[in-house]
């Protein structure tokens, strides 16, 4: 629903056509659609007439099976000591929590307005001027958008990120909110020389094989009850499988595969005992509301939080309220 700082298409583009120092963030725990909304709006950044200085942050390391990326090495890990930005952009988050630490202490905040796109229901219009389309399935669509009325040829570079964000946020175009509007913007990427087979098979189709041994360890402990299906994720489980940083390889997305499942969730135990929980359901049930209510977001059938540990702590808060969404119906 817009908001009083929602702005439109066109008043985006105005805003980041005048801005000359830009800062641009996308979330923690990055996946492909931010890495590739955020490459992308780069690309749209370099692509404007007239001198920018434009410095792509993200707190956490891009995954390593994001590494073909072009570009990623242009992501940094803070902003830049004493850099006067003139406009900060916030891309694929649906809160200013979810930018972490390195968003929450910027210097230039809070005298430099703060530009959000993204496509998250649960998006809580943080910015000074909000661009949310919940409608579309990627924010990297809507990089597409502004690219278009930038009046910018949609090249093979920023094409290549934007597939990225489109494939892996609607896993192969098969999400429930994929509509004619996201195999239009998919042909047109292809259109600019986009190889989207290549794409699938590195994002979706290819995993490591550590990543392997923690799904076959995890999948011996799932629990289902009521169509609610669950698993935890400890720390020593990921040693276990040769994993040295916090990512589980996207458990959750294979959890909901159980055909006896409605609901899933994956509680996994961060190295600083807090528990990242990822939940998915199948329509018409609805997790996002779930998620935010324990602070977190997302969509309706995609969404999660983080949650103080212990494990059994963030467990006994979290399955009471997946047991309603996982009985709840279709409106009439």
């Amino acid at each position: 629903m817009p908001t009083a700082n929602s702005v439109s298409l066109a008043r985006l583009a105005g805003l980041i056509r005048s801005a000359t120092r830009l800062l641009a963030f996308c979330h923690v725990n990055p996946d492909g659609d931010a890495v590739g909304s955020l490459l992308g709006l780069g690309h749209v950044l370099d692509a404007l007439p007239g001198r920018r200085s434009v410095h792509l942050i993200c707190q956490d390391p891009v995954p390593e099976e994001l590494h073909f990326l072009p570009g990623i090495e242009r992501i940094a890990n803070k902003a830049p000591a004493g850099f006067d930005a003139d406009l900060v952009v916030c891309v694929d988050a649906s809160d200013p929590a979810r930018l972490g630490k390195v968003f929450a202490e910027l210097d230039v905040l809070p005298q430099t307005p703060v530009v959000v796109i993204d496509h998250h229901v649960t998006n809580l219009h943080f910015g000074a001027h909000n661009y949310v389309a919940p409608e579309s399935a990627s924010t990297s669509q809507l990089i597409v958008s502004l690219a278009d009325e930038l009046g910018l040829e949609l090249t093979q570079a920023l094409a290549f990120p934007l597939m990225v964000g489109l494939v892996t946020d609607t896993l192969g175009f098969r999400t429930s909110n994929v509509t004619s509007a996201e195999l239009s913007c998919g042909v047109r990427l292809m259109d600019a020389g986009v190889d989207l087979a290549d794409i699938a098979q590195r994002t979706l189709l290819c995993k490591p094989l550590n990543q392997m041994r923690l799904w076959g360890e995890a999948f011996v402990k799932a629990v289902l009850v009521d169509g609610v299906v669950w698993v935890e994720v400890t720390g020593e489980m990921r040693r276990r499988a040769g994993i040295l940083d916090e990512d589980d390889g996207g458990l959750v997305s294979q959890l909901i595969m159980a055909a006896e499942a409605r609901v899933a969730a994956v509680f996994n135990e961060l190295k600083d005992g807090r528990i990242e929980v990822d939940l998915r359901a199948r329509p018409p049930h609805d997790v996002a509301t779930v998620a935010l209510s324990l602070g977190g977001g997302g969509h309706p059938q995609a969404s999660g939080c983080i949650l103080a540990g212990p494990l059994s702590a963030a467990r006994e808060r979290v399955l009471p309220l997946l047991f309603g969404a996982a009985v709840r119906q279709p409106a009439s």
